[in-house]
Order: structure tokens, then C-alpha cells, then sequence
């Protein structure tokens, strides 16, 4: 299949332990393949195995990657009690408590003492209670990264495809259109001769007038004329370059940079042609055929 190096993928999962892990690929056009990661820094250690599995995948284009994580509940994090700091809170409260009464009854009653300290009201004491992100094991979360990534690679080549299709498509239609125009160049290129073979002896019957005219100059001129306007190997090597391109297309996979050499070609031959060639009709011919070349050229600059 052919594939368009532009495109966008998503895969997303939700794990039982509440992560909910999403993915995604964008990518347009480039030279060579460049894939940038672009996720949390603590995941720094997946990265290339994830660049890894994208060039599996992808074979050219700059892609970029997008990770996303999320957590629902308390699963990520775990809260501890230190024991024996309460202890030591409570020890001292019931101090702090003890003293307060002994304080009151020296007074006679002139101090008031409120009742004892809550649970609540004691784990607000500092240090009482610790809230750590629990451990993650980077094994575990590096296989749902590649997990969720071929998900989203999958996606990624599905429309790639589908535009790559649309382009092999175009691209098929303008390589038809080529070939009804070499055909026409192939169809006029003997009349040029012929035309010109008239022209001269026309003129050298105007400048001799009566004298003899010497037919074996006429067919001499002519034959100059055509091997110099004789456009046949140009336009068989753009037939061979027509077929060439129909069958990289068949073939599918990462024919991008071949097919942008191949037009190369086409525009050589294209251009021989027009050199070559002093009829208004097959230059008009060869304009058209050089723009079908050139948006070709532009189609297959987005082909994979």
C-alpha cells in the first residue's frame, strides 16, 4: 500500500489499577524520518524503546509523539501513619491535659479546660501522616506505553493509507494524461518533417525560379531536419518512465524518494523534447506535459 507521510493517530486504554493511559501521532512531511517523544519526564526511560517502535512502523516523515496520562482514585499513592509519633503527641497532650487542671484547681476553677484532643484534630499534628506517590514498576509501565503506541500506530498507518490512495490515484490520472500527450507529440513529430520538407522546397522554387531543382538537396535538408527535430527516444524513455511509475505504485511500501528521482526523468525528457522541437503544436504539447509533471512532483513530495 501506498502511504501519504501526513496523518494522525490515537490509541487510548484504561487499566484496572485507575491509569488512564492516550497516545498520539502526528506527522507531515520529511525528508528522512524524525520522531520526537514529547511525554512526562519521569517516563524519560520508555522513550527509545517508543522511537524504536515508531520506526517499525513509519518510514518517513517527522512524527511526533504525544503521551497523556491520567489517574482516577487513591491507587498511585499511599498514605502512612507514624505510630510513634502519635504516641509521643498523645503523651504529651495528656501531659499539656494534666497540667491545665492542676493549673485550674490552684486557680479555683478560674481557668477553663476543654476536653480531650480528637483523632482528627491529632493527625493534623505534623509528620503524623505521610503521603508518598507509590512506586511504579518501569517495566510494567514501559510494555502499556508500547501497548497503547502500537494502538495508535495502527490508527496512524490506517489513514495514511487511505490518503496515500487518493494521491496513488491522482498521481495514475496526471501519468494518463502524460501518455495522451506524448501520444499526440509521436502523432504531429512526422508532419514537422513533412511540413518542413514543403516549406523548403517552396522556397529554393521561389529563389531558382525556372532553374532545375536539385531533389537529392531537398531529401538531404529534410533528413538533417528530422534526425535534429527526431523526438522518438525521448518520448519511448517518458513510455518507460509512465510504466515504471505505474508499477512502484502497484509494488506499495516506501517508494516516495524513488518516484521523486523517477520524475526527475520525466522532467530530462520533457524538456529534451521541447528543445528540440520548433512546431508551435508540440511546444504547446510539452507545456502541458511539464505541468502534469509538476504536480505530480507535488504528489509524490507526500508520499511515504
Amino acid at each position: 500500500m501506498i502511504k501519504s507521510m501526513t496523518g494522525y493517530g490515537r490509541g487510548e486504554k484504561n487499566y484496572d489499577d485507575g491509569l488512564a493511559l492516550t497516545v498520539e501521532l502526528r506527522s507531515v512531511n520529511n525528508r528522512y524520518l524524525d520522531c520526537t517523544v514529547k511525554m512526562p519526564r519521569s517516563y524519560i526511560f520508555a522513550e527509545d524503546a517508543m522511537k524504536a517502535l515508531v520506526q517499525s512502523g513509519v518510514g518517513r516523515g517527522k512524527v511526533d509523539v504525544f503521551v497523556t496520562l491520567t489517574r482516577t482514585g487513591g491507587d498511585d499513592v499511599a498514605v502512612t501513619v507514624n505510630e510513634a509519633l502519635v504516641q509521643t503527641y498523645a503523651a504529651a497532650l495528656q501531659q499539656v491535659h494534666a497540667a491545665a487542671w492542676r493549673q485550674a484547681a490552684q486557680a479555683g476553677g478560674g481557668i477553663k479546660v476543654q476536653g480531650e484532643c480528637s483523632v482528627v484534630e491529632l493527625a493534623r499534628f505534623p509528620d503524623v501522616l505521610t503521603v508518598e506517590k507509590r512506586e511504579e514498576d518501569p517495566e510494567q509501565m514501559k510494555a502499556r506505553l508500547l501497548e497503547v503506541l502500537e494502538l495508535a500506530i495502527a490508527d496512524f498507518n490506517a489513514m495514511r493509507e487511505k490518503e496515500g490512495a487518493r494521491l496513488a490515484a491522482d498521481v495514475l490520472g496526471r501519468a494518463g494524461t502524460i501518455e495522451a500527450l506524448v501520444a499526440r507529440v509521436e502523432e504531429r513529430s512526422p508532419q514537422t518533417v513533412a511540413e518542413y520538407r514543403a516549406k523548403l522546397e517552396a522556397r529554393l522554387r521561389e529563389v531558382l525560379e525556372n532553374t532545375q531543382i536539385d531533389e537529392s538537396r531537398i531529401l538531404t535538408e529534410a533528413a538533417i531536419f528530422a534526425d535534429k527535430v527526431a523526438v522518438d527516444e525521448e518520448t519511448v524513455r517518458l513510455r518507460s518512465h509512465i510504466a515504471q511509475l505505474r508499477e512502484m505504485l502497484a509494488a506499495g511500501g516506501a517508494v516516495g524518494r524513488k518516484l521523486d528521482f523517477l520524475i526527475q526523468e520525466f522532467n530530462r525528457e520533457a524538456n529534451t523534447i521541447g528543445s528540440k522541437c520548433s512546431d508551435i503544436q508540440i511546444t504547446r504539447v510539452v507545456v502541458d506535459i511539464k505541468a502534469e509533471i509538476e504536480k505530480i512532483r507535488e504528489q509524490v513530495q507526500n508520499i511515504e
